[in-house]
């Protein structure tokens, strides 16, 4: 594979990364630890964000709850004031050195909501596809200028690449679709 192509595919990995992150961030229903991992906090007199790995751990203890378990029992009501805070709809509630969040029943037109935004990042990860797609076809046109055969054979592996991509995304987006579907 040409330099450029790999480069090119690079770009188009990452941007798949961004594009499931972005995704695992709406709410399907499920608990889920991404729910509330960037959530910030302010402890200590500061603002953190509510990681895994910097105030918290994060467990689903079932399908519709989960647990939190600081590692200083002492900052309990600041990650609970953060995530009332957040108003991403979550209710935590502390159980003694833990706090429990019960992730409420997703209504039909809530539902209709995460959809259309999931579709709108979908929508913002094509074009991301879309403009390394062009930066890529500009760089060939000109470290290739002249060489036309070169031009055309980087140009149709590039665009491969990127179908590639546009179908990944499709197959992230309809996978999304039908757990919020999902009751």
């Amino acid at each position: 594979m040409d330099p450029l192509a790999s480069e090119t595919k690079k770009k188009l990995n990452k941007i798949l990364d961004i594009i499931k992150n972005d995704l695992a961030t709406i709410r399907t229903g499920r608990a889920s630890p991404v729910l509330v991992e960037n959530i910030v906090v302010s402890v200590y007199g500061g603002s953190t964000k509510l990681k895994i790995v910097e105030l918290c751990t994060v467990g689903v203890s079932d399908v519709r709850t989960l647990l939190l378990t600081p590692f200083d029992p002492s900052i309990v009501n600041e990650i609970q004031k953060g995530i009332e805070a957040a108003n991403v709809g979550l209710s935590p509630v502390v159980d003694g050195p833990l706090i429990r969040i019960t992730i409420p029943q997703l209504s039909e037109e809530r539902r209709d909501e995460l959809v259309k935004a999931m579709k709108h990042k979908l929508e913002n990860g094509r074009i991301m596809v879309r403009q390394a797609r062009h930066d890529a076809m500009v760089d060939i046109k000109k470290e290739f200028e002249g060489r036309e055969d070169d031009i055309k054979r980087l140009e149709k592996e590039v665009q491969k690449l990127v179908d590639e991509s546009i179908e990944q995304i499709e197959s992230l987006g309809e996978e999304k679709e039908k757990e919020l579907h999902q009751i």
